[in-house]
């Protein structure tokens, strides 16, 4: 599902701030110019409705910043790792949330 969140993330030394732009119950896309390796180990932290998230994840795939190239999406796609039920539950919970408000006839 797509969306724009803020997001923090760690890994070792480097901390960036971020945004993500998709997000489902196995993991997400981090919207940045600044990708971590493929197979490095994260922590990210983001808040969406009610619900605050300090999940472990682990990039799967970068898609690099091209400069004077066209990629409008830089950024790295990032699976969830030792996520538990009630976070699985949450996050579930706010992924269908945003897809009835998105369908809700206006």
């Amino acid at each position: 599902m797509d969306v724009t969140w803020s997001v923090d993330t760690d890994a070792d030394d480097t901390f960036l701030y971020a945004s993500i732009s998709n997000i489902s119950a196995l993991g997400i896309f981090v919207r940045t110019t600044e990708p971590l390796a493929v197979g490095t180990t994260l922590t990210l932290r983001f808040a969406v409705e009610r619900y605050g998230f300090e999940l472990v994840g682990q990039v799967q795939w970068v898609n690099p910043l091209r400069v004077l190239g066209a990629n409008p999406n830089p950024g790295m796609g990032i699976r969830f790792l030792e996520l538990s039920a009630d976070d699985r539950e949450r996050l579930v919970e706010v992924v269908r949330t945003v897809a009835y408000v998105r369908d809700f006839p206006q």
